[in-house]
C-alpha cells in the first residue's frame, strides 16, 4: 500500500534519519543551510526505496519536492513564537500530500462517510471534546470557587492544562468502552485519584475537593453515557 509506504519514508527521514544538528542549522541559515536539501534527497531517496517500483519513480520525486516546498515554507514563516505551531502545519501537509497520492491510485475512498456508524463514532468524538467541557462548566458554575477559597493552594499549572486533561480522559474512556475493555474505564479513575486528589488532600480543602471530584464524575459520566449509547 502506498500511503503506508510512504509514510514509513517520511517518518524516518523525518525524524529517525535528521539529527537536531541539522534542524539547528535549517532554522538559523534557513534556504541557504546545505541539510535542507540533503534532507530532501535522503526523502525522496527513502520514498523511491520503500515504493521499490521504477515505474514509480514519479511519485518520490513529487514528494521529494513537495516535501521542499513546505519545509521551505516553514522555514521562511517559522519564528520563535509560532516555532510549535509551524511544526503541525509542516507534518499536516506533508500527510495531506501523501494522502493525496494514495487517492490517486484508489486506495482510499469516501465510502466510509456514509457509513452510520462512522458517523455515530464522529459525532460521539466531537461532543466529547469541547462541547462536553462546556457542558460541565455550566454544571459546575453554581459551585466554582472563589479565589480566596484557593489562596493558600500552590495553583501553579500548565496553561489550559485542565481542559485537555478532561478532554483527553473522556476520548480514553469511550475508546475503552468501545472495545470492550470497562477495565480500562476503572484504571483511569484510580489514576487520576491518585494524582489529583492527593494534592488536594494535603491541601485540607474539603470544598475544592468535592468540586473537583463532582467535576472528574461528570466527566466520566458523559463518556460512560455517550460510549453506551453509540453502542445501542
Amino acid at each position: 500500500m502506498i500511503f503506508i509506504q510512504l509514510i514509513l519514508a517520511h517518518l524516518l527521514g523525518d525524524f529517525i534519519l535528521q539529527p537536531n544538528s541539522w534542524v539547528a542549522e535549517k532554522e538559523n541559515k534557513k534556504l541557504n543551510s546545505k541539510y535542507l536539501y540533503l534532507h530532501i534527497l535522503i526523502h525522496t531517496i527513502l520514498s523511491f526505496i520503500f515504493l521499490w517500483n521504477v515505474k514509480l519513480w514519479w511519485v518520490a520525486a513529487l514528494v521529494g519536492i513537495s516535501h521542499l516546498i513546505i519545509d521551505a515554507a516553514k522555514l521562511s514563516f517559522q519564528t520563535s513564537k509560532n516555532k510549535k505551531n509551524w511544526f503541525f502545519i509542516d507534518q499536516a501537509l506533508h500527510i495531506v500530500v501523501i494522502t493525496g497520492v494514495s487517492f490517486c491510485f484508489n486506495e482510499f475512498n469516501l465510502e466510509f462517510l456514509k457509513d452510520q456508524n462512522f458517523l455515530k463514532i464522529l459525532m460521539a468524538v466531537l461532543f466529547l471534546t469541547t462541547p462536553a467541557s462546556i457542558f460541565i462548566k455550566i454544571l459546575l458554575s453554581s459551585w466554582t470557587p472563589v479565589p480566596e477559597t484557593i489562596s493558600n493552594i500552590q495553583t501553579e499549572s500548565l496553561s489550559s492544562a485542565g481542559k485537555y486533561i478532561g478532554i483527553l480522559e473522556r476520548l480514553l474512556v469511550f475508546t475503552f468502552i468501545m472495545v470492550n475493555h470497562w477495565e480500562g474505564v476503572g484504571f483511569m479513575v484510580a489514576a487520576k485519584s491518585v494524582f489529583r486528589f492527593s494534592d488536594l488532600a494535603q491541601a485540607k480543602q474539603r470544598k475544592l475537593t468535592e468540586y473537583v471530584l463532582i467535576g472528574t464524575l461528570l466527566s466520566f459520566g458523559m463518556a460512560v453515557l455517550t460510549g453506551i449509547l453509540i453502542k445501542q
